[in-house]
């Protein structure tokens, strides 16, 4: 999964730009908002922004289906002025709330920019389902959800409202985005130089595809966050498959198990055991991604340098399988019960549930391919080879679509994107996806950020008294750049005027 921290709340802004957009009923935005409202942790710090909907096409690029839906997305005018840019985030595989929320450094730059802030989200996800109950129940509906359409779908949704808001047709566009969102914020830039001027690409790994980045890197990388933390720790991790393995082959040892770990729903046979490893895989390296050093409650609730809470619980690895279980599961608890609420341990959700990784298993075996393995040595986690031919059978099996591994890459450039301009591809080194990221400078103008005590797009998140200074450097360094763009394309527009009046004063002569 490729993903984000519980900045905000929804709520009105105070000027009233609504008055401009009528696209769904007055019920229908009532019922959504009430919705929306409902879902929210408690929030460490108030966002507010108007919701609207605009009215998309399904399929962009033919003339064969005529369908549309409705694209939520959300609005901040309390820094705009009707000359600053605006300040566009790509939304990605979740509810656009969640990344409002998560996004802090664009409301904090907001007000230095006099910015509109406009968040939209990412069809197929949250309410902007294309066909409803039906979206992903055939490929003839599932078919239109790839990033290609996403974009599209932004370009839309820009064009509209720079022709609708007073003082926007002359605004620069800056897109942002993290992950997922972070790729589509550098493609957004590289397919439409036109539409906006400049991205902010956090934690994008554009090149996690095959023969761009070999497919051991991103566990290595977990291995070693665990690993400088606890050498025992990592060798705790390292051991419990196999303890797992000789634990459910007991029928008694199962059971106990089963209680030792209170499951929401027990294991009961060979799915079940994987699923519970897969659980296990993706809590680590969800660990290692939100390392940060503050708590927060993105992906869950945790405390500040969770890795380092983890490792506190799992410090003995000679120890026999069940008190070694144990111990995994005294760790595990600080990620999926730190607050001491949670009744049981459900392995079928490790993250927020607005972060929706059900579009995302479809798009990861539709354009989104990205491989990864694990021997067991190098890295943490049970041996596991990359197989695209298994891979592609457990797509169709699944989704009944068999993946394009080099679509992606194909499309957007992969490791060639000499010929973009105006991207900072920023990346922290305690981030896994920081593997398949750009982490040179590509030129003058795509140029890369390291942080080097940052996890998972930590510089697009909120500001906080225990931020490292590399991350405060590198969105400092980012503004510099947003400055820059904005300069650049007001320069570009006088230009253009003088050219076009001087060419008018030329034909009267």
């Amino acid at each position: 999964h490729c993903y984000l921290h519980n900045r905000s709340i929804s709520g009105k802004s105070s000027r009233p730009i609504s008055t401009l957009f009528g696209n769904i009923g007055e019920a229908l935005k009532m019922l959504l908002l009430i919705l929306v409202s409902v879902a929210f942790f408690e929030p460490v710090r108030s966002y507010t922004y108007d919701t609207y909907f605009y009215k998309q096409i399904v399929d962009h690029f033919s003339f064969a289906n005529q369908d549309s839906f409705i694209q939520r997305y959300l609005i901040n005018d309390e820094s705009w002025d009707n000359k600053g840019p605006i300040f566009f985030y790509a939304g990605n595989e979740g509810d656009i709330t969640l990344f409002a929320e998560n996004t802090g450094f664009m409301w904090d730059i907001a007000p230095e920019f006099n910015a509109l802030i406009v968040f939209a989200e990412h069809r197929y996800y949250g309410v902007s389902m294309p066909y409803g109950n039906k979206s992903f129940t055939d490929p003839k509906y599932s078919g239109y959800l790839t990033s290609e359409q996403a974009l599209a779908d932004y370009v839309e949704l820009l064009s509209y409202l720079k022709a609708k808001i007073p003082g926007a047709a002359d605004s620069p566009v800056i897109v942002f985005g993290g992950s997922y969102g972070g790729m589509l914020a550098a493609w957004f830039r590289i397919k439409y130089p036109h539409i906006v001027q400049g991205a902010i690409a956090a934690s994008a790994p554009i090149l996690q595809y095959i023969g761009l980045t070999p497919c051991d890197k991103f566990g290595q990388l977990v291995t070693s966050d665990f690993s400088k933390e606890s050498e025992p720790c990592a060798d705790v991790v390292r051991k419990s498959w196999a303890a797992i393995d000789r634990v459910v082959d007991d029928e008694m040892s199962l059971t106990w198990l089963n209680d030792a770990w209170n499951f929401c729903s027990p294991i009961k046979n060979s799915d079940d055991v994987k699923m519970l490893k897969d659980y296990l895989t993706n809590v680590w390296t969800n660990l290692a991604m939100v390392d940060y050093p503050y708590a927060s409650d993105f992906l869950a609730p945790l405390p500040a340098f969770p890795i380092k809470e983890v490792c506190k619980k799992m410090q003995d690895s000679n120890l026999e399988d069940k008190l070694l279980l144990l111990e995994v599961f005294d760790g595990l608890s600080v990620y999926f019960n730190y607050t001491g609420k949670t009744k049981c341990l459900n392995i079928d959700q490790q993250a927020d549930v607005r972060l929706d990784d059900h579009g995302w298993d479809f798009q990861a075996c539709t354009e989104m391919v990205m491989p990864f393995c694990y021997d067991g040595i190098n890295d943490f986690f049970e041996p596991t080879p990359w197989n695209l031919t298994e891979f592609a059978d457990e797509c169709y099996k699944n989704w009944k679509v068999q993946p394009r591994p080099l679509m992606a890459p194909k499309i957007y450039g992969g490791r060639d994107i000499s010929a973009a301009s105006n991207i900072v591809f920023s990346n922290g080194l305690l981030d896994p996806w920081s593997t398949g990221g750009v982490m040179w400078n590509v030129s003058e103008s795509v140029v890369s950020i390291i942080i080097p005590e940052g996890a998972h797009h930590l510089d697009l998140r909120a500001s906080d008294p225990n931020d490292p200074k590399s991350v405060i450097d590198a969105r400092n360094l980012e503004k510099i750049y947003i400055k820059k763009w904005v300069e650049e394309y007001h320069e570009q527009n006088i230009e253009f005027g003088n050219y076009v009046l001087n060419e008018h004063k030329n034909s009267i002569i």
